[in-house]
């Protein structure tokens, strides 16, 4: 599974292209991130955020995109430029028909960790080891896009049997009334 990770904000977008399949070596395709001027008016940084996920979806290829789930933060303008970053991200998948999943901060430390709490410079250690780089990815963004691509690869098989577990259960239901 090829899977493009989106680190999402205005200044800095991560994004980074991990392939593989749960229990193999991962590998890691593609990293970097989609820069913007602070001080440029929020629509031109919104459509250089999309020419910049374009560019990720046409060379990589991927089958998947995972976004980080937005959180509440005490910044609001914060907050809201992750948002608006995070919605051309779903916004560029989906219009190809490439489907998204969305994994929380928390999520995605505890799995390329072990620690919904981990910092930065852990989950930079964690997928250097992981995928077997001489560095951590910098920007910090780029080495959180990568951990949610391995989020997504490492989690889907686990959520994929839960979610037919309740489908089956409901069509269960259905013909037992």
């Amino acid at each position: 599974m090829r899977v493009l990770g989106v680190d999402p904000g205005l200044t800095r977008c991560g994004m980074g292209v991990v392939d593989g399949v749960a229990g193999r070596p991962l590998t890691m395709l593609g990293v970097g991130v989609v820069r913007t001027p602070a001080d440029a008016d929020i629509g031109h940084r919104l459509v250089a955020i999309e020419r910049g996920m374009e560019e990720w979806l046409d060379a990589y290829r991927p089958e998947l995109v995972a976004v980080e789930r937005v959180f509440s933060q005490h910044n609001v303008r914060t907050v809201m430029g992750t948002a608006q970053a995070s919605a051309v991200a779903m916004l560029c998948a989906s219009r190809r028909g490439i489907p998204v999943a969305l994994h929380t901060p928390s999520e995605v430390k505890a799995a390329v960790t072990g620690s919904g709490r981990a910092d930065k410079a852990q989950v930079g250690a964690m997928v250097t080891r992981l995928l077997r780089l001489a560095a951590p990815p910098k920007p910090a963004d780029a080495a959180d896009a990568l951990a949610l691509a391995i989020c997504h690869i490492w989690r889907a098989p686990a959520q994929n049997r839960l979610q037919q577990a309740v489908a089956a259960q409901h069509a269960l239901k259905g013909r037992t009334t």
